[in-house]
Parts: structure tokens; sequence; C-alpha cells
């Protein structure tokens, strides 16, 4: 017997899900960089705003040489994941049965973490800091100019924080016998800046680096092809999205420059004013960074007339990201490192999986829940960062208000998987167990004929 699934009736269970899938996932995704929006029937329209709260903490290392690797346990972080929420946006219209169009605005990347006790807090005392470094093996000499890079900054905190948007302007075309098939593509810009502290005996010659680097637009592209049979309410999609360049100004101050040129002229850096070091530590310079290209996968199909099931497979490659300021890397290099560092760089690819039922229950109200999985971008990773991947469940509900606007809500839980921070040196500074957040957002979406 053939069983038809009218998307009229699953149409409060349809896109019940995409708020339950909001995500926290490797690297600096924040979004997901979902297009669902523009797969809705005829005129379509959505507001999401989403919030994100994860306890990651862990502990420091007691071993604070910069030229020793290895780890010893030591003081509590403290939580060092700063709550972070961000807006969607999407419209979409038909023209007519065989083009559409569409514009949809989110925050794909972001970052917000600052730790506020153990060896990533700058001392206010360059004797004990120096007396710590040279009971842990550091020459003397060494060990007085990183505590002196370090009171550059007394008191403050490591922390970092990164947001983007994105704005995207789709047109699609469908095609075949029953317009079944659809290509589509369009402009994508893009806005990100950065701020970044080191401090804290943590970071060794790091430490009291500060970068900020000046809002930059950039553009890339998204181009796709989906499938669709609405008699079961399937519905498939591959989308690309382009690498981004940009172009970015960027303002660094790295004290250990300045009290190692004043060294090297025979001075004393202990008798320089602190302003005066800060102020010769100081560049403006303009550098790049690319946002990394995606794929995702996005299925849907009707299990009964009140019943959807859904799939979402998104992969980033991470392992080519990197952020390489200017004065940061220059200072880094040497004979065993001529090349210099990256600020941050990931040694892994992003793979990510959700799966998904949404369920009518009642003529204008549905359920959905969500099981998913996140492959993290490699353990060590980033001590501004230290999280490798996750493991979800999520629960969701829309209500239609009326025949064409509806009210959804969604959360999620993670179980963070465990990680060890590292410096770009690969020196492990922190170990990170045992923690979880929740996502939660909420949309207001409107759907016309």
């Amino acid at each position: 017997m053939h069983t038809t699934f009218h998307l009229k009736t699953l149409a409060v269970a349809i896109a019940t899900l995409s708020v339950a899938s909001v995500t926290n996932a490797a690297g600096l995704d924040r979004s997901g960089q979902d297009v669902t929006a523009f797969f809705q029937d005829g005129t379509y329209a959505e507001a999401v705003y989403t919030y994100i709260d994860a306890d990651v903490s862990g502990y420091d290392s007691a071993n604070v040489n910069p030229g020793q690797n290895d780890y010893e346990r030591g003081n509590k972080t403290g939580d060092i994941a700063e709550s972070y929420d961000f807006f969607r946006y999407g419209v979409k219209t038909d023209i007519n049965d065989t083009f559409s169009v569409g514009v949809l605005y989110d925050e794909p990347f972001g970052a917000a973490a600052e730790y506020t006790q153990s060896n990533f807090v700058a001392s206010n005392n360059p004797q004990a800091s120096g007396g710590a470094l040279v009971a842990d093996g550091v020459a003397p000499q060494t060990a007085g100019a990183i505590a002196l890079a370090e009171s550059t900054a007394a008191g403050e905190n490591t922390n970092v924080e990164v947001r983007s948007q994105s704005l995207t302007g789709i047109l699609g075309m469908k095609f075949g016998a029953n317009k079944n098939f659809q290509i589509y593509g369009g402009p994508v810009a893009q806005r990100i800046q950065s701020e970044t502290k080191l401090r804290g005996l943590a970071y060794g010659p790091a430490s009291g680096y500060t970068s900020t680097s000046n809002p930059d637009m950039d553009y890339g592209y998204i181009a796709g092809f989906s499938f669709s049979k609405p008699e079961i309410a399937l519905k498939a999609a591959l989308t690309y999205r382009s690498e981004i360049d940009h172009d970015i100004e960027i303002s660094e101050t790295y004290p250990i420059a300045a009290i190692s040129a004043i060294a090297g002229q025979g001075g004393d850096p202990s008798t320089v004013p602190v302003p005066q070091i800060l102020a010769a530590s100081t560049q403006v310079n303009n550098y790049k960074i690319t946002t990394p290209k995606s794929v995702n996968f996005d299925f849907q199909t009707g299990i009964n007339p009140t019943t959807l099931a859904t799939a979402k497979v998104r992969w980033v490659p991470w392992s080519d990201f990197a952020i390489t300021p200017p004065l940061y890397n220059e200072v880094s290099t040497n004979a065993a490192r001529p090349d210099g560092l990256n600020l941050v760089e990931y040694d892994d690819d992003q793979w990510q999986v959700e799966l998904g039922l949404a369920k009518r229950v009642a003529p204008a109200l549905a359920i959905s829940g969500t099981v998913g999985w996140d492959s993290g971008a490699g353990d060590p990773t980033t001590s501004l960062g230290p999280v490798d991947g996750y493991y979800s469940v999520g629960l969701g509900a829309k209500y239609n208000v009326t025949e064409n606007w509806a009210v959804s809500a969604g959360g999620k839980y993670l179980w963070f998987g465990d990680a060890q921070g590292a410096l770009p040196t690969d020196k492990i500074v922190a170990d990170f167990e045992d923690n979880d957040g929740f996502i939660a957002g909420v949309k207001l979406s409107y759907q016309g004929k």
C-alpha cells in the first residue's frame, strides 16, 4: 500500500529540529552555518536566538619552565568558558516554480574564554614569579625577563574574544520533470574581529602579549545541490562554502620584545617604566586570516504522516586554519624555528553528525529530539579553547500560533571530550576533563504560500 506524507500534515514538525541543532563545535565553529531555511516551501522567514553556557575547567601545570614539556598537575583553573550568544536570520521566497531567492544571516565563528585564577593570571610580584621560574630550572637572567614581561600586565587575566557575522545571498533553480532537483549558490559577505590577551607564567616569554584585530569584511561564495520528493517529505541537500581570505589590521603589544631589545643594548629593563616598555613593544601591521571552507549535508524524510527523521553531517578542515599575528610570529622565530609560531592552530579536521526525530503530537504542536557527535579538532589543542569534541542530546518543540506564524524552542546538553591545553611550542600547560555545557535557542518563524 502506498502512503503519501503530505507536507501540510507534517508542517508543524518540519524545522522543529533546527533550533535544537544549534552548536558549540570544534575550532571556532559556532552556528554550524545552517542553510535549511532556504529549503522551506513557499515564502519563509525565521529569526533565531541562541545562548551557550559551558563549564570548562581543569588544572594548570606546576611546571612553569618554558623549556620543559613535562606536565605536572598544578592549581585549578576555574571555569574558563564565558557565556556566548548569537542570532540567526533567514528569509526565502519563490519567484516562480523554477527560481527561488533567499538571504541568510548568521554568526559562524566565535570564541569567549577567560582564566580568572591559576598561572594564567599575571602576577603583580616579579620577584616571586622569577623565583618560581628559577626553581623550575630557568636561568636567572631569562627568569627575570619573563617575570618582568608578566608584571607589565599585573593582575590581568588571560582571555580571548572572537566575533563574526556572515550574510549569504542565494539563488536557486529547480529542474527535472517534477522540479525535484535544484542547484543553488550565491555570494557570502563575512566580517570578523578578535582580541587576545596572554597572561601569567603559563605562557612563559609570551606573558603580557596582547593583540586586537580590527573588524574586516571580505567575501566568498556558497554553492549546492538538492533533491526533494514531496510525497514522502524527503529533502536532501549538499552545501559547500568557500574559504574567505581576510586582510586584517592588527595592533600587537609584546613586552618581551622591548625587554630583550633593551637588554641587548646593555640597558637594565627593570629600571624602565612599564608604559615605556609597552610603547616600545607595540606594533600595528596587516596580516591574513583565512576562515575555513565547509561542507554541510542535510537530510530529512517522512517516516509516517506525522513523523519526520533528519540527519546532518558537517565537515570543516580546521587543520588548514591558523592565526599568525606578525609580531608574535617574528618574536618566536629562531634557529630552531625559522618560520616562527602560529598563535592558534589545530591538528585535525572537524566532523559533526546529528540525527533527529520530530513528531506532530497535536494539530498545532510538534516535539523533536536529537543525538549528536562532534569529533573535535585534535588533542592537545589550544589553551584558549581546551575541548576535544562532544556528545550531545537535544529536545525541541514547535507551536503554530496561527496558520502562518510559529514559535519554536530547543535545548541541547553536551558532554565535552577531555583535552590538554598546549602552547604553540607544544608545551602542555593545562589539563581539562569531565566538562559539560548546555545550549538553548528560540525561534520565531513565518511560512506562507
